[in-house]
């Protein structure tokens, strides 16, 4: 059961951790038990905007998850799906329509991807090497490295898929996202060679690019940066922040090992009548926020009422952050080993540890 959709389940799936809207079933990004990573983004194409409910891009990025063991794979499995269900639906819990295409990332320990969709149509771009980043635009040219197979056709023969299905028009939400793509690509170039978790959390901290927004009604609602090694005896580790704002907030290290301990102060509450699942949907509202939410919204509001608290506060939450990255290096170097208990408990107790500095 995906957030509209009822679609035929898969003879296995992979284990995930998702970073999503608490309202749907699908996630903006997240990572598998065989170190495949996706995230999403939205756009605005040629192709009709599809109302009627299909299969959302964030629950594209889960199925990928859950069913591929490969970015390739995932891929596949996401292109499939897509041509076989379409993309539709509202994207936000309210009861006005919020409607977009997307553009997705791809990457495990050996391959990146790009992939962009208009309506049911797809084109996927291998990244070969360097850095590459995606916002809220169609950006694939000529270098096409899979597509569906009546696009050729469908583009009427212009050779570069950004330009045939990009709007000559386009909303103000995209053409302020080409500021903040560019602003992206250089960031990564002034680090090429040499990024490390640490650049990609300060790219994603950046507030003068509108990559980390937090301003008119708007503020960034999770983050996440992955280390994938290539070898493969050595894990993956992903750093999640589970709260908005990530100039604010904590990254946190996830590694996939057996017995995970659950962290329920970062899952949201259910509802038994729950608005985004009565029909007609969103007619009314509930409050999602987790308990980690709550706790660290409350402590923003502190901060911007005594800004020397909130100092303190910030650098001891830097700190937090800074023995995780610390301790993950050291297991990824091999100078320390964490018995499995221990990483089983990672999250868990690192989410606990932030709890204690809000209250």
């Amino acid at each position: 059961q995906c957030t509209y959709l009822q679609i035929e389940q898969a003879e296995h799936t992979h284990a995930v951790v998702l970073s999503r809207p608490a309202w749907l079933w699908g996630a903006e990004m997240g990572a598998n038990d065989c170190g495949v990573c996706v995230g999403n983004e939205g756009v605005w194409t040629r192709e009709p905007l599809g109302e009627a409910e299909a299969l959302l891009g964030m629950d594209l990025v889960r199925l990928g998850l859950e069913r591929g063991s490969s970015a390739r794979e995932a891929l596949e499995v996401m292109t499939a799906l897509l041509e076989r269900h379409g993309q539709g639906g509202s994207c936000k819990e309210e009861p006005e329509p919020f409607v977009y295409h997307n553009t997705f990332l791809l990457a495990d320990r050996n391959e990146a991807w790009l992939l962009e969709t208009a309506g049911r149509y797809w084109a996927a771009q291998r990244i070969r090497e360097g850095s590459r980043n995606i916002s809220n635009q169609l950006s694939i040219g000529s270098e096409i490295t899979a597509e569906h197979a009546g696009l050729r056709e469908r583009a009427r023969s212009q050779g570069c898929f950004a330009r045939a299905f990009s709007l000559e028009k386009e909303p103000p939400r995209m053409e302020a996202a080409k500021a903040r793509l560019r602003a992206g690509r250089e960031l990564l170039q002034r680090h090429a060679g040499h990024i490390t978790e640490e650049t990609l959390m300060s790219i994603l901290r950046d507030k003068a690019s509108g990559i980390c927004v937090d301003s008119e009604g708007f503020r960034t609602a999770g983050s996440m940066v992955s280390v994938l090694p290539r070898d493969p005896a050595l894990p993956c580790v992903h750093f999640l922040t589970g709260t908005p704002d990530p100039s604010r907030s904590v990254f946190k290290p996830f590694v996939f090992v057996a017995g995970i301990k659950a962290a329920p102060q970062v899952r949201s509450p259910s509802f038994p009548q729950d608005p985004a699942r009565q029909i007609p949907r969103f007619r009314s509202s509930v409050d999602r926020r987790h308990e980690l939410y709550r706790r660290h919204q409350a402590a923003l509001e502190l901060m911007e009422r005594d800004q020397e608290w909130g100092r303190q506060l910030l650098g001891t939450l830097q700190e937090l952050e800074q023995q995780g990255l610390q301790g993950m290096r050291e297991l990824l170097q091999g100078t320390v080993s964490p018995s499995p208990q221990e990483l089983a408990d990672l999250f868990f107790d690192c989410v606990e540890a932030e709890m204690k500095f809000y209250t």
